[in-house]
């Protein structure tokens, strides 16, 4: 029976089998009630827990359960009174344990109790006005630290987001505090800095374009002002109290303590790299929700009113949140939130801009096909997660699309964005399926088999034919061959290499022989290239004692799999990690000449550059964690030392006197063992300290290299850069990359069904050109433009990923690579990345 009232609970507001698959939710709410009324004289303690966990895991459902509490309020005071103090304790722990999404739910939690007569308004309106007081003092440059802005922002836009929820009940219940409210928030919004999140644009030119563009903060402000002058009706929030309104306001109405929010982080600095740091820590623990990714056409999207969107769009998130690793329950609530009304293509846009796949497959066609359109104006790296999402997507249906619909991209010069993102998506397919499975399913677009890479397969050098057989290279790999099969051990292996390979032949070919041998033996499987790696790997670490011959090392792995991006990605990865490769050196060869000629036509030198620095980072984080553990492991060790030498002494202090002489009172073997456990526990002290201090140092080594990694990487995408970029005109103007040849006649066409709009409810552009400003069959910028957009948009990206690192280091950055005169271009990049401020007006 205990079963019952918590599947009631979990279910209340949807139509599902335990109501009988009713929609009436004051049917719920009574069914609910009485099994709970039933159950509470001997389930009280699982109930009141209960309500509060379902409060907090599924905020959508918070009007539901404030009536329940309400009801029980009527019988039982003490009850709704204890969930009252609770909530309170609970959202001033989260308030100094800058816990936010609690913050934001439990707030909406007391909104829904005070619409359910249990929350007295006037400890609504405290609550909202401490927030308020503590957001101004934050931005007060004598007593805050306008750098911890985020957090203000977050104050505020917690209060906005429970007025959907609540504003109705304070309008009418307490208007002249509420309306006090409003006047304090009014006046925070226009002492605020303006966000602007360049550094999270989906699409470069929405970057600036429109003067009246307003952050997420500014935008929610004008939604809760309709929303005011609408009379505060949501059709979002579902309203199950009024049904009950008669008997509610029967019950006590309960105050909340006062709460209290952490002081502001005083800063003394005039440091613009320290304020910057600041800033970055601030938007890391109080990250700015982002402006909404508009896919579809107005024509096509429902229709609803602003603050309806950003309800539904809440709730799609909460349970996202709450439900990430559970697809079937995620997937119920996802389609099931107790609104009147449908909101599938709001669920497709509100779950890709959270890198996610949609929810309905017909609307995630439209989502993509509209994606596709604006491909040429995508963030590199939203660019690129759409390539992993769609191509694992795929998969997932058999990897059936409507590819003729894409296959005009052939005839796209080769640098053409879409053209690359089908290549690129095909060959990922590729990874995920197999190559024929892959040609299949576009022999209805025929055209696109030229985008298909070669078929994987190693390109073995010195491979035996009856032609080549007879020259050193084919002899001596033969010979190695055959010490492997024999078993012959690395060391003897090593001296056959320097006695009879670099003497005639040198290191270089000695190099080329074994590296191309050993690939070859390795390449049946991922797991045979590891097993190879760590019993050979010595061989290739004696080959490769500086970057130049890790170097000439790469060029054997590039050149072995040249058919295949992912073994090769994953056969240098591998090298690095057992320390055959430098990050160093991967970050040279990957701005190798070569490779840079590849920059805006293949991900595979991104692909290579991004495991270097993402193992790296890794690697930090993981020592970190160890070091973490190490010191509590020793706090421990210390404890329990300390502890069993004084049982040690103290057994040694009681004397007896033995025939006139004093002598220990404790037997001789109890003794022993205290001194062998004393002795154990000082040993374990001992080797966790040197642990400890192990780890340190390897810690200390690591963030000399990452320090190392990031100058030489920035360096390396300053100088390629600094070589390609149009000059800046004697009068300044920046150059515009996106602007195409200016002799190019093109065809006219309807733009009407390419425009994707990006929030236009947020004052921006309600159109933008797709794919270049172009036609379909044609894709008017350069090559040389678009290798720059392309190397300026990865730069812009890795930016951003290690921002936290790589503020750590800002300042030998601005002294060693950010100096002279950079391209502006290059520093917008860079700097838009790290959402720090630059001069530079011009787009990317």
């Amino acid at each position: 029976m205990s079963a019952g009232w918590r599947t009631l609970l979990l279910r209340i507001g949807d139509r599902c089998p335990e109501y009988g698959g009713s929609a009436d939710h004051k049917e719920h709410i009574e069914t609910c009630y009485g099994m709970i009324s039933r159950e509470y004289e001997h389930s009280r303690e699982a109930i009141f827990e209960f309500l509060l966990q379902c409060a907090e895991q599924l905020p959508h459902k918070i009007p539901f359960f404030g009536v329940l509490i309400g009801l029980i309020n009527l019988e039982n005071e003490d009850f709704a009174k204890d969930i009252v103090d609770t909530t309170q304790a609970k959202l001033q722990d989260a308030l100094h344990n800058e816990n936010r999404d609690r913050i934001r739910i439990l707030l909406r939690f007391l909104s829904g109790l005070m619409c359910s007569k249990v929350v007295v308004p006037n400890s609504i309106i405290e609550t909202f006005e401490t927030l308020l007081s503590s957001a101004a003092t934050i931005l007060d440059e004598e007593t805050g630290n306008p750098s911890w802005q985020p957090r203000a922002d977050f104050y505020v836009y917690c209060i906005l987001a429970s007025l959907p929820w609540g504003g109705p009940e304070l309008f009418e219940q307490v208007p002249d505090e509420f309306e006090r409210v409003l006047v304090g928030i009014q006046s925070y919004i226009s002492i605020r800095r303006h966000f602007d999140d360049i550094a999270f644009s989906v699409f470069e030119t929405d970057e600036g374009h429109s003067p009246n563009k307003k952050d997420f903060m500014e935008d929610l402000w004008e939604r809760i002002q309709i929303l005011s002058r609408s009379g505060w009706k949501a059709k979002s929030v579902p309203k199950p109290h009024l049904p009950f309104e008669a008997q509610l306001v029967a019950g006590k109405s309960h105050r909340l303590s006062l709460i209290s929010c952490p002081p502001p982080n005083l800063t003394l600095t005039s440091s613009e790299i320290l304020r910057g740091q600041e800033k970055h820590e601030a938007d890391l623990k109080y990250p700015q929700r982002l402006r909404r990714l508009h896919i579809f056409p107005t024509n096509q999207a429902e229709n609803m009113q602003p603050v309806d969107r950003f309800v539904v769009e809440e709730c799609i998130l909460d349970v996202l949140l709450f439900f990430n690793g559970c697809r079937k329950e995620c997937a119920f609530y996802l389609v099931s939130l107790p609104v009147s009304f449908r909101y599938e293509y709001l669920m497709a846009e509100t779950i890709f801009s959270q890198a996610l796949p949609g929810a309905f497959p017909s609307v995630v066609v439209g989502a993509v096909h509209a994606l596709f359109d604006r491909i040429s104006n995508m963030d590199m790296e939203c660019r690129t997660r759409l390539i992993l999402w769609f191509s694992h997507h795929l998969s997932n249906f058999q990897f059936i699309w409507p590819w003729q619909e894409w296959s005009y991209v052939k005839d796209l010069p080769k640098w053409a964005p879409q053209r690359v993102f089908v290549q690129e998506v095909l060959e990922r397919e590729i990874r995920l399926s197999y190559f024929e499975k892959i040609k299949q399913s576009i022999e209805d677009a025929a055209e696109l088999e030229e985008l298909l890479p070669p078929k994987a397969g190693p390109n073995f050098k010195f491979l035996s034919d009856e032609s080549t057989e007879n020259t050193d290279g084919h002899k001596l790999s033969k010979e190695l061959v055959a010490m492997v099969r024999g078993k012959k051990n690395v060391r003897d292996i090593i001296l056959w290499v320097e006695e009879h390979v670099i003497p005639t032949n040198g290191a270089e070919f000695a190099l080329d022989v074994v590296s191309q041998t050993l690939l070859d033996i390795g390449s049946k499987s991922f797991t045979h290239l590891i097993t190879v790696l760590e019993r050979y790997g010595q061989i290739i670490s004696k080959l490769c004692p500086n970057e130049e011959m890790q170097l000439l090392l790469m060029d054997e792995v590039s050149a072995y799999w040249k058919n295949s991006t992912q073994m090769t990605a994953i056969a240098i990865d591998r090298m690095m990690g057992y320390r055959l490769i430098s990050n160093l050196a991967i970050v040279k060869w990957g701005f190798s000449p070569a490779n840079v000629e590849q920059f805006h036509v293949s991900d595979r030198p991104w692909e290579i550059l991004r495991n270097a620095v993402s193992k790296t980072y890794n690697r930090i984080s993981d020592l970190r964690k160890e070091i973490q553990s190490l010191k509590k492991g020793l706090q421990v060790a210390k404890e329990v030392s300390a502890k069993a030498i004084k049982e040690l002494e103290e057994a040694k202090s009681v004397l007896e006197i033995v025939e006139g002489q004093p002598a220990p009172a404790e037997r001789p073997g109890r003794l022993r063992r205290l001194q062998v456990h004393a002795d154990k526990a000082k040993e374990e002290e001992v080797t966790t300290e040197e642990s400890l201090e192990a780890k340190g140092a390897l810690l200390a080594r690591a963030l000399e290299e990452n320090k190392e990694l990031l100058k030489l990487l920035f360096k390396r995408f300053v100088d390629v850069l600094t070589e390609r970029l149009p000059a800046v005109s004697a009068d300044g103007e920046i150059p515009n990359l996106r602007a195409g040849y200016q002799n190019v006649n093109f065809a006219s066409q309807d733009l009407e069904t390419a425009t994707m709009e990006i929030d236009n409810e947020n004052g921006a552009d309600k159109n933008s050109e797709p794919n270049g400003q172009n036609t379909k069959n044609d894709y008017n910028v350069g090559e040389l433009e678009q290798w720059c957009l392309c190397t300026l948009g990865y730069l812009k990206s890795f930016s951003r990923q290690y921002a936290t690192e790589i503020w750590s280091h800002i300042a030998m950055l601005d002294e060693e690579v950010f100096v002279g005169d950079i391209h502006p271009l290059i520093r917008k990049a860079a700097f838009s990345g790290l959402c720090r401020f630059t001069n530079e007006g011009s787009q990317l």
